[in-house]
């Protein structure tokens, strides 16, 4: 996750957008109490997605808790980070065992799978021996990736051997393929963020997923706005400049703000970037969030400031839904983590909508009736 710059905001239309949020859903604020788990169900519209990092670490009835409650959100996706580290722990061995798990409890909820391709093994990364900075190298040989990315598609595409091992389970197979993670950021490029490298390491990537399965949508790495990185309208030139509109069917934003006016902004902001290079492609919001405490930043708005915010911006992007021709979006996330092994804390670990321990935050509340308002036909059309 991104900490990215504050973006240029209207306080009117902030306070109009946390006004309308407010009045449709109600001030969701109250004091909590853990949700019974929802029985199984219809998924809600791929529109909804929702980001849990912990999922792919679960198992049995803790894994099947845990969906049965993010059920209860109407979301219609997970977006997993499908780590290759970990799934190529050796030289071409892979281990599926724990996404096969959850591949298939998806699958038994009817919920789709928006997987994130990144962190090449060792092996594989072009990480320097000595002198290496802090942060997510790139493979050595971006063809190494589009490798990577077929075999998982081989094992979750809509042909894939996991569909043929399990006849009797649900069939929701992967289509959609998001290639890497803000890559204009130095903590996920760290040799100096490079937009003709990324589009070079997406268009192989690209071709091979498409060579496995032709009717696949490619999606790009999430690109954010930050202080720390390039600025999102250079490097989005760059990438155009440098041809990724070849390889990505879905353009994707990480459009952190510090309110929903912002974060409405940023998506618009792209549109406009997309439009005025006659690409009328969609959009796909793979994160957005605030924090309800941790260390203080611009995002961290509190639990009440996180409940209306996210009230307010499920409001927004489905109501601009046509306007912007989005996808869909991503909430990051859906528990707090903890701090990364050497890192520090930051308000990135402070956007669940649950705490570490304990019970719901009022942003789940919110979340939860919000997603009721999205229309049923915006549904259809998303699908």
């Amino acid at each position: 996750m991104s900490r990215p710059l504050r973006l240029l905001i209207v306080v009117a239309v902030a306070a109009g957008l946390v006004a309308l949020a407010v009045a449709r859903f109600g001030d969701d604020t109250r004091p909590s109490t853990q949700p019974a788990a929802a029985p199984r169900q219809e998924p809600g519209p791929s529109f909804v997605g929702l980001a849990s990092p912990e999922l792919i670490a679960l198992a049995g009835p803790e894994l099947e808790r845990t969906l049965d409650e993010q059920l209860r959100l109407s979301i219609g996706l997970v977006r997993q980070t499908f780590d290759w580290a970990q799934i190529e722990p050796t030289r071409g061995r892979y281990e599926f065992a724990n996404h096969d798990a959850l591949m298939a409890a998806l699958a038994e909820r009817g919920l789709e799978m928006l997987p994130v391709l990144f962190n090449p093994p060792a092996f594989r990364s072009s990480r320097p021996a000595r002198g290496a900075r802090e942060g997510t190298y790139p493979p050595r040989s971006y063809a190494d990736m589009g490798t990577f990315a077929a075999t998982l598609v081989r094992r979750y595409g809509p042909a894939g051997s996991f569909w043929r091992e399990r006849p009797d389970l649900r069939k929701v197979p992967i289509r959609s393929w998001q290639v890497w993670n803000e890559p204009n950021l130095p903590a996920y490029w760290p040799e100096g963020p490079d937009p003709a490298a990324y589009t070079r390491l997406l268009g192989a990537t690209a071709r091979s997923i498409r060579r496995a399965d032709p009717e696949a949508t490619v999606v790009s790495a999430g690109i954010p706005e930050s202080r720390i990185g390039v600025p999102f309208d250079r490097y989005v030139d760059g990438l155009y400049r440098a041809g990724a509109r070849k390889a990505f069917d879905v353009f994707a934003v990480h459009a952190y703000a510090t309110d929903t006016a912002g974060m409405l902004a940023a998506v618009t902001r792209a549109r406009r970037l997309m439009d005025r290079r006659d690409d009328r492609r969609p959009i796909w919001v793979t994160e957005i969030g605030w924090a309800s405490g941790g260390p203080p930043s611009s995002f961290t708005v509190g639990a009440r400031g996180q409940a209306q915010r996210v009230s307010a911006a499920i409001t927004g992007l489905a109501e601009r839904a046509r306007e912007l021709r989005l996808r869909g979006f991503v909430y990051a996330t859906w528990r707090d983590g903890g701090v990364y092994a050497g890192g520090s804390d930051f308000w990135g670990l402070h956007t669940g909508l649950l705490p570490i321990h304990g019970a719901p935050k009022p942003a789940y509340y919110a979340f939860e009736r919000a997603t009721r308002g999205v229309p049923p036909l915006l549904r259809g059309e998303q699908k």
